[in-house]
């Protein structure tokens, strides 16, 4: 078989089968004649966490809306729907999903089971508003899950990492949909978040900050705020020693806006202003790898500052880094487990050469602050360094061989960072 690649082009897939199902019968056939199988859903992790040697199913043509609930404000998707056609759907029935990623165009299982997330004091990770989910186990039967009957299964299934079966369907929980606009303001000190980072995050519904750590200065602040009638549509120009932008950004400097959501504080749809990127624009292939840490929010601006301390190193294999934050949640193997947490996002430039020699020097510095990686990012962590960073792993791991005893659906990834084998 011809091999297929991830997103970004940095990662090729191992596995001898490769499966593209059109039925959830076809999963169940498929999962119940394979020794061992993996799944993968758009293909945006950048490390092995999908990978097999032997097969894999992909999720992309089971991609439809199966149920909306009106009355319990729920929708019930596949699991290869995408977050920027849920979007779409689920506005046009007056309705939103709390939080989405800065790039929609990620699929509704896998952005779940990786604990993908927004930024938002009050927002979790995108997990947090699965209420349900289907499963086809390793016999190929069909098994659910649900918040009001199984809520402690639920804390391990939400962010699975695809290792105890294949998420065929999803329920989300909706909120009413809401206006919101985007503002930008340039040159943030880094100074200014030793006194006043709570007030920073806090000013908006979902606050990004992006340098490319060349100086002790943030490039941009986005502030993505709900358009309500008690709150002033005009901002003020200085934000804690940041000037407003007069026009668009795009996060790296330099790069052209055409494919940005909409800023200068024009009200929209929400799903047209969470993510960075427009829903319309899906880009193709990213010339980019990725990683991310996330540390409790009490230790955010020392970790910032310890970062500070290796900027030189980081710079020049940089494209542009963002800092968010993330409100608690009770998942076993999210990163945001029982604690608000702020995400130290790293879009390097397409060298792993270079970039596997800088990972060791960030992690290193992050090490005092119990920073956890985003699962489905490049990190070099040793596997039992990053085993006693997730106090619920011994709960996650009798989960797994619960409804998975055979191991069909781990890998080299599971195996060596949730068994430490």
């Amino acid at each position: 078989m011809s091999r297929y690649t991830n997103w970004a082009g940095n990662y090729t897939y191992q596995a001898s089968n490769w499966y593209e199902p059109d039925t959830i019968q076809q999963v169940q056939e498929i999962v119940a004649n394979c020794h061992k199988i993996r799944v993968v859903g758009s293909r945006h992790s950048f490390n092995g966490i999908a990978d097999s040697t032997e097969n894999i199913l992909s999720l992309e043509r089971l991609n439809q809306v199966i149920r909306f609930d009106h009355q319990q404000q729920t929708i019930t998707v596949e699991g290869g729907m995408k977050y920027s056609d849920l979007s779409t759907y689920v506005d046009q029935k007056g309705f939103a999903i709390e939080n989405l990623a800065s790039l929609p165009h990620i699929s509704v299982a896998g952005a779940c089971a990786t604990a993908t997330h927004g930024s938002g004091d009050n927002n979790r990770n995108l997990s947090s508003s699965v209420r349900a989910m289907e499963v086809v186990n390793a016999s190929g039967e069909m098994i659910h899950f649900s918040r009001d009957k199984h809520l402690e299964e639920m804390h391990a299934a939400s962010v699975g990492l695809g290792a105890f079966g294949v998420i065929t369907k999803v329920t989300l929980d909706l909120i009413p949909a809401f206006q919101m606009k985007q503002d930008v303001y340039d040159d943030l000190p880094l100074a200014q978040l030793e006194q006043h980072l709570d007030d920073i995050f806090s000013s908006a519904y979902s606050v990004s900050l992006f340098t490319d750590w060349k100086s002790e200065t943030f490039n941009q602040v986005w502030l993505k705020d709900v358009c309500t009638d008690d709150k002033t549509m005009t901002l003020p120009d200085d934000f804690f020693g940041a000037k407003r932008a007069r026009d668009s950004r795009h996060p790296i400097p330099g790069q052209g806006t055409e494919n940005c959501t909409e800023q200068l504080g024009v009200p929209g749809p929400w799903y047209e202003r969470l993510p960075h990127f427009r829903i319309d624009f899906t880009p193709s292939s990213g010339e980019e790898l990725q990683s991310e840490y996330i540390v409790p929010r009490k230790y955010a601006y020392d970790a910032l500052a310890a970062i500070n301390t290796i900027r030189e190193l980081i710079a020049p294999h940089l494209h542009i880094s963002e800092i968010r934050s993330i409100a608690k949640d009770e998942l076993w193997m999210s990163p945001c487990y029982q604690q608000d947490s702020i995400g130290l996002h790293f879009t390097w430039k397409k060298d792993w050469e270079a970039v596997q020699q800088v990972l060791p020097k960030v992690e290193e510095v992050l090490q005092p602050f119990h920073a956890r990686p985003h699962w489905g990012k490049l990190f070099t962590m040793n596997p039992s360094h990053v085993q006693s960073l997730f106090v619920r792993l011994p709960d996650f791991k009798r989960f797994l061989l619960t409804y998975d005893p055979s191991g069909k659906f781990r890998n080299s990834f599971i195996d060596t960072y949730i068994f430490g084998k």
